[in-house]
This record gives C-alpha cells, structure tokens and sequence, in this order.
C-alpha cells in the first residue's frame, strides 16, 4: 500500500470528529474504509464521528464489537459498520454479507486483517496510532490510485 495524503496529526477527540467530518462529503456507494491501529487507537470514535455525519437524522451510533455490523441509512447510500475483532475466519465476513456491500454501501471495517484474502483492492486504509495525551497519528493508505485525487482537498476543507 502506498500513502495517498500526507499523514494527519489529530490533537484530540475532537480534532478526530472534525476530521471524518471533512472526510464524509468525499466518500460513496461502494467506498471501503479499512480501519486499523491497536485497540484504543481511535478507529471507532472516528467511525462514529463520521457516521453521524453522514446520517439525515443525528442517532446513537453504537460500536458493532458484539453485533459484529450495524447499518445505517445514509441520505445519498446505506452505511456499514463492521467490527471484525471476534472474527476467527475470513469465511465469517462473508457469511455476515461484507463483500456485497463492499459493492452498494459506505462500509467502514474496523479490523481488517480478519478479511484475509477478501480484503478488498480498492479500499482505503486508515492506519491509527495513538500518542500520549490523546493525540493521534493517521496514515491514509491504498493501492488504488484515485483515491489520491479523491482526497487531493482533504487539508483544504
């Protein structure tokens, strides 16, 4: 994977909310974000965060670790939010529906090394990290070409 944006440096939980809230407008029916990082990295508040924004209607964005995907109905697409940690098997994300909304949804997966083969090739990877004093570090990544161009305004908005 190749970065695609030059890494964020996110003072605080709400320097994350802000951020996927630049991020949402930028994104579609079919995009994959892969969320990586350590527990505690940040990945669900900034998939919440950015969920919210998405939603016609503010609701409460619980995080998926034990129903494994919650959806949501997005003004312009639906929305998935998959958190594969007690997956044990690729086979798992497919049986729970993933690589078909891969296709048709905004798909956000938390845990992305449990798809295994079915990782897909066109996503966008968001590597957390976290620092002392609840700073975050983000590393936009893929193998996909557009999405550089797609984020060539990211810093901007």
């Amino acid at each position: 994977m190749q970065p695609v944006h030059p890494p964020f440096t996110l003072s605080d939980p709400a320097a994350m909310t802000c951020f996927a809230a630049r991020l949402a407008p930028m994104l579609r029916a079919g995009d994959v974000l892969l969320l990586e990082g350590p527990i505690g990295a940040g990945k669900t508040h900034f998939a919440r965060a950015l969920i919210q924004s998405l939603l016609p209607v503010p609701e409460d964005v619980p995080s998926p670790t034990f129903t494994l995907v919650q959806t949501y109905e997005g003004a312009a697409f639906e929305i998935w939010h998959a958190d594969l940690y007690r997956l044990t098997h690729p086979d798992e994300a497919v049986e729970l529906g993933l690589t078909e909304a891969f296709e048709t949804a905004l798909c956000l997966v938390e845990w992305p090394d449990r798809l295994g083969p079915d990782r897909p090739k066109k996503a966008l990877t968001l590597r957390f990290s976290a620092q002392p004093d609840d700073v975050r570090d983000m590393a936009l990544l893929s193998d996909a070409p557009e999405w550089a161009s797609r984020l060539k305004g990211l810093s901007d908005v």
